[in-house]
This record gives structure tokens, sequence and C-alpha cells, in this order.
């Protein structure tokens, strides 16, 4: 059976017409006078491919991926180097325009064959950062890209995702500084602020710049023009006394989540493992599948940057509030994350941990009640309630290792990532601590 086209453009009517004449691999159900006809047919089920033959600047890696999301993969046509880089970036199979209409349609027949035998992941290479242990998880690119088969192979660098269920359970303090102590330890470390609800990296470290640097590498990235060096430029350097990472700030205002788009995400975190050695994402808590609110097929998904960041991310640390109210929602929270992103397997972190809302020996009574009535996951760390600590750094604009080194609660964010003795080889503050005693 013929594979069904559409088409747009008209600069080479011949090429379309020997396609037509071809009566072989392919058939045109129907010539479109502009890219939005040609997505409405696509969207009604008409086509299994689309051609631009002209007009191929307008394409943008959402709009591929609206068309792969309904089965069609895109071949666009141009002559232009620089162009056709761009359009293989955003997931779509460039070919010149002198092309053949036998090649062409020997073309499309393969990118539909390699979507239809293409698996739903990619998994991540070995390497990564040599104090984060974390097993391999599945970097999957855009469907776009699955679609048509090509895109570049994935960087080497990992991704930790900090989630949440709501509540304030402490996300993003402890996603600021799991990524303050990873550039401690000496790695490349970019900590992007994907919370489509109230995002809040840029007052946690004291930025005052409203550039909402997620936004901006998102737009370049739906246009295909995100490389590395684009995005270096776009991300904010943050020096420490320990150590230097970059941040990309999230949206200035809640009502611009559009602008994070599942498609152009997943693009930034690919280029984001190509330029830090650790990617740490401040998730949103919100899990919902926006499908299921029947909104149009198709249009922007206000969790996609939640859903994208946990469905990319090789870790996921699921942190609660350690309290009578934080540890039943952290359960359904959980429940609610199998659902929505099966195959991550979360490190369970209780935060806020006291004796004043649990009772004495806190983290024993926790791990017992979690054992007798929690989710499979087991609990893997507990962070100290230290408020004192918590509002100094608030106060200031500054990691805990800057405010309050020697603070229990620092101490137990740096035992998430890294291994004590790795701590006191190259950590600032345990180094500075070996040189006073060895001077007393």
């Amino acid at each position: 059976m013929s594979i069904p086209v559409v088409t747009v453009g008209d600069s080479r009517d011949d090429l379309v017409g020997g396609l037509e004449r071809l009566h072989g691999p392919v058939s045109v159900v129907r010539r479109c006078g502009e890219l939005a006809e040609l997505l409405a047919a696509c969207q009604s089920g008409l086509a299994r491919a689309a051609v631009v033959a002209a007009g191929s600047e307008e394409l943008t890696a959402s709009l591929v991926d609206r068309l792969s999301a309904v089965g069609v993969v895109v071949v666009a046509l141009t002559d232009n180097p620089e162009e056709a880089a761009r359009l293989r970036s955003i997931g779509v199979a460039a070919e010149a325009g002198a092309i053949d209409a036998a090649a062409l349609a020997a073309r499309i027949s393969a990118a539909v064959a390699l979507r239809s035998g293409v698996r739903p992941g990619l998994d991540a290479p070995d390497g990564g950062a040599s104090c984060v242990p974390m097993p391999d998880g599945p970097a999957a690119r855009t469907s776009g890209e699955r679609a048509a088969g090509i895109g570049g192979p994935a960087g080497q660098g990992r991704i930790i995702a900090v989630w949440g269920p709501a509540g304030a359970p402490g996300r993003t303090l402890v996603a600021a500084n799991i990524a303050g102590e990873l550039a401690a330890d000496g790695q490349s470390v970019l900590l992007v602020d994907a919370d489509s609800y109230g995002a809040s990296v840029a007052a946690v470290l004291g930025l005052l710049d409203e550039a909402a640097g997620l936004a901006q590498a998102c737009r370049l990235a739906d246009q295909g023009l995100l490389d590395t060096d684009a995005l270096l430029r776009v991300a904010t350097t943050v020096p420490t006394k320990a150590g230097t990472l970059r941040v990309l700030t999230g949206i200035t205002r809640a009502d611009r989540w559009t602008e994070l788009r599942a498609a152009a995400l997943t693009l930034v975190l690919e280029r984001a493992r190509e330029i830090a050695d650790v990617t740490v994402v401040d998730a949103g808590f919100c899990l919902e599948v926006d499908d299921d609110l029947g909104f149009e097929i198709g249009a922007p998904r206000r969790n996609a940057s939640t859903l994208r960041s946990l469905e990319l991310a090789d870790t996921v640390f699921a942190v609660g509030a350690a309290d009578s109210v934080g540890v039943p929602r952290l359960v359904r929270g959980l429940a609610d994350l199998q659902l929505a992103v099966p195959h991550a397997s979360p490190q369970v972190v209780m935060n806020k941990v006291r004796a004043a809302a649990v009772g004495r020996s806190p983290e024993r009574q926790l791990r017992a009640a979690w054992e007798r009535y929690g989710p499979a996951a087991p609990l893997s760390a507990f962070l100290p309630a230290d408020p004192a600590a918590a509002d100094a750094a608030l106060l200031t604009g500054a990691l805990l290792l800057e405010s309050s080194p020697e603070s229990e609660l620092r101490r137990a964010i740096a035992n998430l990532v890294c291994a004590p003795a790795q701590q006191k080889k190259k950590s600032f503050v345990f180094s500075s601590t070996a040189r006073r005693r060895a001077k007393g």
C-alpha cells in the first residue's frame, strides 16, 4: 500500500507532479497552499508524510513535534546548507531541491519506515559525573527526530530532576544546593528552573536577571538555532566560594508557561548534556497530563516542562516535607509519578525532618511508618529542619555552602550526591577544615 503524502509549496510543481505519476511507494493526497492547511490535513489523519517544497523557514520544532504526534514525518527541500542543518536539528529530513521524484519517494519511504521501527527512548551513554552514582536512564529525542531517524548523538552529561508534590516541600532549596555541591566538587553544572507555576531559582540565588533564560533557550531551540555556544550565552554564570555554576532562570510570570514547550525543552536538555557534566532541573509539582483535560491535540501543555524533565532525567529526587500533611502528599504524588513517568525510579528524600513534627527519633519513626504504609520506593535520605541556615541563605541570596557551610542541612544535601571521601578530597569547606586541623 502506498504512503499518503501531503505537500506544500509550488516551487517544484514538476517534482510534486512526478510523485503523483510514480504510482509507486507514495501517493500525493493533497496539495496545500500554506503550512496551516498542511497541519490541518495531517491532524485529520489524511497523511503519513509531509513534503515542504517551499517555505521551510516557517518550520519549528514545536510544529514538527505536532506533526510527529499524529504519525507524520516531515521532508523539506532546500539548497541552503545552513537551513538544511537547522531543519535536521529540529527533526526534519532535509533534501536538496534538485532531488528527483523517485529519490524523494525513496527518502519518504525510508523516513516512514524508520519512524515505525524506532524505540520510544534512547539509552543515555555511560559516563558523567564521578560524584553522582546513578543508573542509566532514557534520553528521549523529540518525536520529530525519532520520526525522521536523524539527530546527532546525545551528550555525555547527566540530568538530575528534583521534584516534589504541592505544598512547598523544598524542591528549589534542594535543587540549588545539589547544583552548588556538584560545582564545589569540580564538575561543570547547569541549573535549570523548569517550574511553570512558581519559578524561584533566581530569587534563591539572589539574581536580578529578569530575562527568563530557559524561555530564551526554548525559543532558540524551537527555531533550530540553539547550539552549545548559544546555550552558554543564554545561561547566567553564578560564581560561589567553592565553584562556578551556570543557571537557566525560569519564566518571570506564570502566564508565560506556553514558552516552555516539550519539543523545545527536549532540545535544550540535549544541548545541556553537551556543555555540563551534570544538569540539575528544578521541576514543577503538577503531573497532570493535559490531554485528560480535553485540550486541543497539539496545543501547548501547561505541565509539559515538568513531565519532559522527569522523562529525560537519569535520576529523580522526590522531595517531601516530613510532617503529617507533607508525607501523605508525597505518597499520593509518588503514585501519580508512577503513572505519569513509569520508568522513573525516584530516590525519596524527606525534608524538614524535626522531632517537633514527628516525635522522638524522627528518622526512625518516619522509616517505620514508610515501610508500613508507604509505596514501594524506599526512603533514601533525611534532610534536617534548619530554618536558621535556610533563612540565612535566602536572605543573602547564597547557597548553604557559602552562608552556613557547617550546618547539618548543608552536609545532608552534600551526602545526597557526593561520597564523603570525595567531599574531603575536593570540597572547599572540607579542605579548609582539614587545613585548620593540621595547623592545630
